[in-house]
Formats: C-alpha cells, structure tokens, sequence
C-alpha cells in the first residue's frame, strides 16, 4: 500500500480508535466503601490514595470505575447523589474534572472541596498544565499530604490514624521509587527513547530519564486526532531518532500504535496505565502497583 494512503488509513483508525475507548468505558463506578464521614474522590488515582490513608475508616465513594476517562466523564443520579450528601470532596484538578464544579452546582450541599494536586510543579503540554501527576511518586506523596490534611480537618477525631497511615504508604511509594529507578537505570542509554499513544506519561519520563520523542495523539487529552500528516512526520521521527519502542496505555485503542509499530519496525509495549489504575486484584489497582507494572513492561521492552 502507497505511504500516503497508508497513513490517511492510519489517521482514520486513530479517529475510530478514540472514539471507541471513549464511549464505550463503564464511566459510572460509584462505588462506596468503609463506614464514617461521606467522602467522594473523582479519579481512581486519587481513591486509592484516599483509602490508603482513611482505610475503611470513613465512607469513601470513588465516581470513576477503572480503565474510565475523567475528561468526559459524565455523572449519572448515584454519583450526584453522593456529591450531594458528602462532607468532603477531593478532586485530582488541573483540567481533569472539570465537570465536577457543574456538577456540585445541582446537587446543592456543603462539601469541602479540595484539589489534591495543590502544590505539584506542573509540566505543561500544549500551553496547558499536564494533570497526570500521579505518574511521579513524588507527587502522589504531596497527593498523600493534601489528602492527609482535608480529612484531618473534616475528622479531627481520627486526624492521628490518617498522619500515620499517610507516612506509611509514602514509605511504601519510596520503596517503588527505588525498584522503578532500578529497572530503568538498566535499560541501555541508547533504547531509552519511546513515542506513546497520547502524551500521558511525562512525568514518569522526567521522573525516571526516558526520553520522550512524540506521541500518536499529541496532547494530554485522548479526544483529540492525528492527522495523516502528523503520523508521516512521526514516522520519520521515529526512524530518525532511532526510537525503541511505541507505548500504548490500556485505555486507547492499540491499533494505529500496532501499524505504527510495524511500519518502522519498532517493538510495542501494550498494556500501560495512564489515565487510570487497573481493576482490583490486576496488581496495578494502587499507586505504587500501577507504576511497579508499568515499570516493569517498559524496562523488558526496551532492553
């Protein structure tokens, strides 16, 4: 087949292949664990984070399922509901859950709000500050810290528990930190460079020293599409930097990453986290686990 229409069918295909992975995740998780004060978190990321310093010591509503996009999510009646009923709402921020602030609007209530982000040194992508923090563990320990202390000064009975559950899980952050630098320290300087499906990773990247050189979708959000122009010049990006490996994230379309891949003749790497943990008992359904996981697929493709 020409390059030319080769790369328009590729252009087609990712177009195809966002709109796949966005419309047809199960956005609406909803699910409410532990006893105590009502508290909603709108991302898994910052759930996880959450129960590792509450336990189940308060009633802790996570909206998003696994594998959901917060960019479009959309609440359903469960999730207002208990938007409405919470006593704290902890939120990720910087352009992640915007819809939340709508949303607070009609369920009426008197939450406090808190942006866990608060405080992160933000890289930015396309003029905009890139939300996917977590993807440092730096940053989820000063996730851990804000989340420590909205729930202290909304359960002050408990405001002990929460420092020291909240010291023990940034121990066991560092420990992952440790085992991650390991795996990417031994990958050859030379194979360190990769493309990603869309730019979600960069934190991980800076954090760890993989050089990032393009993305298949070039901005942080999966709605957007690449042009049949924009993958040509990918493609010779990628040959001419002498890229070693495509990685595609669990909730994007692998195929235009596959036909990428094959086309230039570099390895893919499927089956990352980047806009969400994994389900529960996947290994990846905390922090520390997601990053371990993703670390681990990235150091064997890329040796």
């Amino acid at each position: 087949m020409p390059r030319t229409i080769r790369l328009l069918t590729l252009s087609l295909l990712a177009a195809v292949g966002v709109f796949t992975a966005t419309a047809c995740g199960d956005e609406g998780g909803v699910e409410t664990t532990g006893s105590g004060i009502e508290v909603v978190a709108t991302t898994t990321q910052v759930g996880a984070l959450t129960r590792a310093v509450a336990g189940d010591n308060v009633a802790l509503t996570v909206l998003l399922a696994a594998g959901a996009d917060a960019h479009d999510y959309e609440p359903n009646p469960k999730a207002v509901k208990k938007i409405g009923e919470a006593r704290l709402i902890l939120r990720n921020g910087l352009g992640l859950d915007d819809w939340l602030d709508d949303t607070i609007e009609g369920a009426g209530g008197d939450a406090a709000v808190i942006t866990v982000t608060d405080g992160i040194a933000l890289r930015e992508t396309e003029g905009a500050p890139d939300p996917h923090v977590w993807h440092n563990p730096q940053n989820a320990k000063l996730m851990l810290d804000n989340i420590v202390a909205a729930l202290s000064a909304a359960d002050p009975a408990q405001a002990s528990l929460f420092a020291q559950n909240g010291t023990a899980y940034k121990q066991v952050l560092d420990q992952a930190d440790a085992e991650i630098r390991a795996l990417i320290d031994a990958i050859p300087v030379e194979n360190r460079k990769v493309v990603t499906n869309h730019d979600a990773l960069g934190y991980f990247f800076d954090r760890y020293g993989l050089e990032f050189i393009g993305a298949i979708i070039p901005t942080t959000s999966k709605d957007a599409q690449a042009s049949a122009k924009e993958l040509a010049a990918l493609q010779d990006l990628i040959e001419k930097e002498g890229v070693k490996a495509i990685l595609a994230e669990e909730e994007v379309d692998p195929k235009v990453a596959r036909e990428l891949a094959a086309d230039t003749g570099v390895k893919i790497v499927e089956g990352l986290y980047a806009d969400s943990l994994g389900e529960a008992g996947s290994g990846a359904d905390t922090i520390d686990g997601m990053l371990l996981s993703n670390a681990r697929k990235i150091a064997e493709g890329l040796q």
